[in-house]
This record gives C-alpha cells, structure tokens and sequence, in this order.
C-alpha cells in the first residue's frame, strides 16, 4: 500500500450529528469546521444527520437549519471543500439549490443498495451546478455482489462521480469490503470510496481493506462520532495510514488537536455498547441507534431484542417508522406468554 495517496472526507458535521440527536449548534461546528481546515481535511460533510431536509419528527429535529449550519461553516474554510449529503426522497432539488448558494462543493447523493435509480435526477442537478457528486450504495450487505454492482454502474452513468461501498450497519468483514470494493474497481471508470461504521470495532480494518482493494475515498470522523458505534476515527486512519506511508494531506497532531474539541464542547454521547454490538451483529441501519433505545425504554424492553427482530425483518434507513411498531409487537408477545 505504501507510496500511494488517499483522500479522507470526514463526515463528523453530518454523520455525527445522529449521536447527539442533530444538535450540534451552529457555533461548534465553526470552531470544529476551522480546526480540520487548519489540520489539511480535504473535505468535510455538514448537514443534519440524515441529510439535507433531514430535520423532521420522523428522522429528528436539528437544533439549527442546514442552511444556517452551511452559513456559518462556509466563511471559515480556506482549502477545505464543503460537501452535503442527500436522500432522494428526503432531500428535494430546492435544497440542492441552497446547497448550492452556500458555498457547496461536493453532493453526496445516498440510496439504499438496491434503489440506484431514483438518484438520477439528484445526481444530473448537482452536476448541472457544477459540483462533484460522490454517491452512496448504503446498507451495501443487503444485496448480492452483482446487483450491487449494477446499481453502481447506474449512478455512474447518471454522471457519478465516485460510488461508495457503504457498510451503513457496520456488518461487514474485511474479506467481504474487499469483495465489493474490488468488484466495483473492476466495473466502474470513476472513484470508488467505502463509508464504514464501527458496531464490530472493525472500522479502520475495513476502511484499511478497502484500501488494499483500491478504493481512492474513504470516510471517517473525529472521536469516530456518528451513527451507531460511529465511523472510523479520523485522527486514527491518518496515524495508521502515514504508518504505512499512504498520503493523506492530513497533520497528524492538528487533526488530533481538532478532535480535542469535541471533548471541550462536550458533545458526545455515551451509547450503549451492547446496542451498537448487535446493529453490526444483526445488520441494522447504524442511525436506528437512539430509535431503537428510545422504543425499548417506552415498551420496557432491552434494546438488542429490538435490533435483532428490526435485523430479521432487514429494516432499512427511511423505515424508522417501523421501530415502534415492532418494540410494540414484542411487547404484546411478551404480555401474551
């Protein structure tokens, strides 16, 4: 792996924003924003936790609007790009137009592994406004290596320009991210990234496979802060990756210094761990984290028993919905023995 470069998007301002319930003020993430400019972030990721026009009842109020979070991150970046992330579905085109008025750069375009195509529009606006689109195959282990394939050559030719494997559930093991990073370097002429999540403690192994495998984009976050047992710690991937003489463009002691504000502004939140344990056990969607403990606690279950069955019945990201409604089912079969 030595003497190559990989560039690392952090997604702290975005995916983090599922641990503390979306609310990061606006003035935090300056501070935070400012301080990976400072260390050499290529790009970071700002937005409510599931994307824009995520600030709802359903997915969680923010505690600020995307617009007022892209406001006040935008005047402090000098080198770093801006990205946001969007839903078909969730995310609507005046939102890519606000996106767009702010300052942003980047668009990562998200579908679930099976629903390419319905990211055809979002993709071909954001590139109409001339910002690189990097797009998400999320909860990646759901389908075969093949269909996922297909679906990475549509975004492709939607105008794509990178696909991510993204491991949503913090399921996978390194031989499988290689499996499917390696199939989409062999089927795609663009980028290739992997998103991992840590439920399994496998983070930075996977992201480092994934590496191996040739992905040229890799994400992570500072105190690895983000949904379910969060991403790969981003200060961690550049320590272990100038270890092995990959380049980054990362200051390994000012990206240290900036994930130092994160424990100044007191964000994180203490998740249990037996809950982030089965979302990789059992392949549940990382941001059902807090739906799930919220459920168990109404219905006087544990967690896990609610993340195995909403794994049994492969739950996915837009289904939050569902998470009371299977807490309550079980609660009723508990009352009925």
């Amino acid at each position: 792996m030595a003497n190559r470069s990989i560039r690392i998007v952090d997604t702290t301002l975005r995916d983090g924003m599922h641990s503390i319930a979306h609310q990061f003020s606006p003035a935090e993430m300056t501070t935070i924003a400012a301080a990976m400019d400072e260390a050499g972030v290529d790009t970071i990721e700002v937005s409510h936790g599931d994307g824009l026009g995520g600030s709802s009842i359903q997915y969680g109020r923010s505690r600020a609007s995307d617009q007022e979070y892209l406001q006040a991150v935008a005047p402090v970046l000098k080198h770093t790009k801006l990205a946001i992330l969007i839903l078909p579905g969730v995310g609507i085109r005046e939102d890519l137009h606000m996106a767009a008025g702010e300052g942003v750069k980047v668009a990562r375009v998200a579908t679930h592994v099976t629903e390419a195509d319905i990211a055809e529009q979002h993709i071909g606006l954001a590139k109409k406004m001339d910002m690189e689109v990097l797009s998400f195959l999320m909860m990646a282990h759901l389908a075969p290596v093949e269909e996922m394939v297909h679906n990475a050559k549509l975004m492709e030719g939607f105008g794509a320009d990178g696909v991510y494997v993204v491991d949503s559930s913090g399921y996978m093991l390194p031989d499988e991210v290689r499996e499917r990073v390696t199939a989409l370097r062999q089927a795609l002429k663009c980028q290739v990234g992997f998103h991992a999540h840590n439920n399994l403690g496998l983070a930075v192994g996977n992201t480092l496979a994934a590496i191996e495998a040739g992905a040229h984009l890799v994400d992570g976050s500072l105190r690895s802060m983000g949904g379910g047992g969060g991403n790969a710690p981003t200060e961690t991937l550049v320590a272990v990756l100038t270890r092995a003489k990959i380049d980054t463009g990362i200051d390994l002691y000012k990206i240290m210094d900036a994930a130092k504000f994160l424990d100044a502004i007191k964000t994180s939140q203490k998740a249990d761990p037996d809950a982030v344990l089965m979302l990789g056990y059992a392949g549940v969607y990382s941001s059902f984290l807090l739906h799930a403990a919220r459920a168990a606690e109404r219905f006087d279950l544990s967690p896990r028993e609610v993340l195995v069955e909403l794994g049994r019945r492969r739950v996915v990201g837009g289904q939050e919905d569902m998470i009371i409604d299977v807490a309550h089912e079980l609660a009723s079969r508990v009352a009925a023995r």
